[in-house]
């Protein structure tokens, strides 16, 4: 059942995430709404619901709150009932996200702008694939000089405006796109029906040299070697290789975690390795000794990575509340991953 409770806006900030106010009116607005047991922070997907102010009444979906999620403990604005229930007139589109469910909305596929062959475009393209959002930018940042997308996947937060990540980097210059594909939605530079037509689209007519796919903020997981939001990694990478890129798997690597399962390589990267259907590169940060896994043998490539550089450059330094300092080796993977996909940008030119 959805966890939706009707409330008040006490308090509300300006739109802001990948696309900021802008004039187009999206981003993720957070606000504070005061429900029957007191007031709550909440968060409004503008593009989605519409802009809230002070004063609106609400509905908000409580689930992740009540959860206790460490990435989503707030609510979600489901619907403003003072203002939010007057949408403008549908344009040309006729393809949904999020189809079938309540919140089915239209969008503009940038997958409908190339033919079968934008496909070519894909032969050797680099594109690396991350197990978690929180690498993001430290790939990105090691992969400067190259204009590189983003492709925003399930396996996380759907929304597009939820990564302040994403803003910061393009007002940088360090992505040049941000494309939502699958389940994801909202993304700055367009939404995509899938990952293929997302990576065909930057490479064919936004002019990419490289492409990152990952997910959004936070992730999906169950305790199981199966069920976790890492293991939409498999299939970005089959997505890629199936496309002839040349695919750079960002592994999640720790020295702070304190959960076993994820000290040194993560079982969510162990698992995509594992079960992978063909070879790929993976990046390593210099000395960092290569596991052993079942099955099929990568590629796989040590690099030298500058931290002291990355820490200096004021962009994201923490991982679930670990700084830095604290999980050296998560950030040194990520950054050895925007290496070798920098790397591979420079070869293709």
């Amino acid at each position: 059942m959805l966890r939706l409770e009707r409330g008040v806006v006490r308090s509300a900030g300006a739109p802001s995430g990948p696309t900021g106010a802008g004039p187009t009116g999206t981003g993720e607005q957070r606000l504070g709404v005061e429900l029957a047991d007191g007031e709550h922070p909440a968060v409004a997907d503008v593009g989605l619901v519409g802009g809230c102010e002070v004063g609106d009444e609400v509905i908000v979906n409580v689930a992740a709150r009540q959860l206790g999620l460490g990435s989503g403990g707030f609510d979600i604005v489901h619907a403003n009932l003072t203002r939010g229930l007057r949408a403008p007139p549908l344009g040309a589109e006729h393809v949904l996200k999020l189809n079938y469910t309540s919140l089915q909305h239209e969008i503009d596929p940038v997958d409908a702008r190339v033919g079968e062959a934008a496909v070519s475009e894909l032969a050797g393209a680099p594109v690396a694939v991350l197990a978690l959002h929180g690498q993001l930018a430290a790939v990105a940042w090691a992969c400067a000089g190259a204009r590189l997308g983003y492709v925003q996947t399930a396996g996380a937060a759907l929304p597009g405006s939820h990564s302040r990540t994403v803003g910061e980097l393009r007002a940088r210059g360090l992505l040049a796109d941000h494309i939502t594909a699958g389940g994801a939605f909202g993304g700055s530079s367009g939404d995509a029906v899938t990952t293929a037509g997302a990576l065909a689209y930057g490479f064919s007519r936004r002019g990419w040299e490289a492409a990152i796919c990952g997910p959004g903020p936070g992730i999906v997981g169950s305790g199981s070697s199966l069920g976790h939001g890492g293991l939409v990694a498999l299939e970005s990478a089959h997505t890629a290789l199936a496309l002839g890129a040349a695919t750079v798997i960002v592994p999640r690597l720790s020295s702070g975690d304190p959960r076993p399962e994820h000290r040194g390589l993560s079982h969510h990267t162990r698992s995509v390795l594992e079960l992978m259907l063909a070879s790929a590169i993976v990046a390593l940060p210099a000395g960092e000794p290569v596991p052993e896994l079942r099955g099929r043998r990568h590629d796989w490539r040590e690099r030298q990575v500058d931290l002291a550089g990355y820490a200096a450059s004021g962009l994201p330094d923490e991982v679930m509340g670990r700084p830095l300092g604290d999980d050296v080796l998560f950030f040194a993977a990520a950054l050895a991953g925007g290496v070798v996909l920098g790397e591979l940008a420079s070869a293709r030119r």
